[in-house]
């Protein structure tokens, strides 16, 4: 689901010494928020099976694992408590683990009582959000606390993913706010825009940074410098409409809306479905523009971009499908059920998939059809989180609290 800037290429070792090209994951949906993968090397020829490196219990939640150099950093539930575990990537020997008890009293989401929203690594910190709404930076190679915030939870508490950025974290708590990474303190507010249930991403529209983000009632952009609203769409209040991640390519933004007649109450500007706006710049300010509608929405899922076309699996068949990004026209849609919630990462030559069907596939990134590669079973139970996928390494955190090091050997 729940939900930094810039690629760290981190070389290692690869085989029986190690690893290589392996790429930094530092936050929700990787480094630029759009599940792209770079630097990954397929394999001239698929292995019947990946090797299990190791598995160890991290706690339950929807929260992804997050990769930084040779760490591995994991949120989740364990006794009453939320931890926060830092693990060396190769061996899984714990570096450090921070614990706080953290009561949940269950509000219609009792399935779901661990973490959701993925930590934010970046400038020496990390920076986690508890279903409750407590967001704590502590030093990156430390663990040590450097401050804490409550900032309270809507009404399903909280699933969105802070972003850390030129000093600051980013995140809607409570309301958008840009916190200070030195000490907590809020730098601007944006009291309009109150918290939904997915994650903001950057975008650079018409030479100005924007933060894109859902919230309660609308995908709006506001200016990364002082929190400024710049345009908004409004898209209905039912928390279906709000739990997605904007995808945003160039000047377009595409967004994923839960049809609000089989979920909740609508009320927003735009039809829902899978909806896809141009932002403009006209004097001063921006203005929107719906280009089209399209179903299948995507469900707990957030779509991926790769070579115009849109990857993503449907709400209602919980099957992939493909879309023209130009159109909305869909191109293809396969006949599996993938389950109700999973990622897309676009690995350059293959998609890769991890959803709740537990299954990793890749497949190819085709206009024409649904084209399957390779398939492999990587858990026992529905992993809803986004995998990292480093070198020829995979990281699979399930919903039953275990983190997977698998290896395409």
């Amino acid at each position: 689901m729940t939900r930094s800037l810039g690629i760290t290429i981190v070389c290692f070792l690869l085989g029986s010494s190690g690893w290589v090209g392996a790429q930094d994951w530092p936050q929700w949906r990787g480094p630029n928020r759009d599940n792209k993968l770079v630097g990954f090397n397929e394999p001239k020829t698929w292995p019947k099976e990946l090797t299990k490196k190791w598995q160890i219990t991290v706690g339950v939640g929807e929260s992804s694992p997050v990769l930084v150099g040779d760490k591995v950093y994991v949120f989740g539930r364990q006794d009453g408590n939320e931890v926060l575990t830092c693990l060396d990537a190769a061996s899984n020997k714990v570096i450090w683990r921070q614990a706080y008890p953290a009561a949940f009293q269950a509000r219609g989401d009792q399935a779901y009582p661990g973490p959701r929203s993925t930590p934010a690594v970046g400038e020496g910190k990390i920076v986690t959000l508890g279903v409750n709404g407590l967001l704590i930076c502590r030093d990156v190679a430390t663990g040590t606390e450097i401050w804490r915030t409550d900032k309270g939870f809507p009404q399903f508490h909280t699933s969105t993913s802070p972003i850390i950025a030129d000093g600051q974290c980013i995140v809607l708590a409570g309301v958008l706010t840009a916190f200070n990474l030195s000490d907590g303190k809020p730098a601007w507010t944006t009291p309009s825009v109150k918290a939904g249930y997915g994650s903001p991403v950057f975008a650079t529209i018409d030479g100005v940074k924007q933060i894109v983000t859902p919230c309660a009632d609308a995908v709006v952009g506001a200016d990364a410098k002082t929190g400024k609203v710049l345009w908004d769409v409004k898209i209905g209040t039912a928390w279906q409409n709000n739990y997605s991640t904007p995808v945003v390519d160039g000047d377009m933004v595409y967004y994923s809306i839960t049809p609000a007649g089989k979920f909740g109450k609508g009320g927003g500007t735009v039809a829902t479905g899978f909806i896809a706006l141009k932002v403009t710049k006209k004097g001063d300010k921006f203005t929107t523009e719906q280009k089209w509608k399209a179903d299948p929405a995507g469900g707990y899922h957030t779509p991926v971009i790769a070579d115009g076309r849109i990857y993503g699996v449907a709400n209602a068949g919980k099957n992939f499908f493909c879309l023209d990004a130009a159109s909305g026209k869909q191109l293809w849609t396969d006949k599996a059920n993938h389950g109700f919630a999973g990622s897309i990462i676009n690995a350059g030559t293959v998609l890769l998939s991890v959803n709740a069907d537990k299954d990793l596939i890749a497949f190819r990134p085709s206009a024409k059809s649904y084209e399957e590669v390779a398939r492999y079973r990587v858990s026992t139970s529905e992993p809803w989180c986004v995998p990292i996928i480093a070198g020829n390494r995979v990281y699979v955190k399930d919903k039953a609290g275990s983190l997977t090091l698998w290896a395409i050997d």
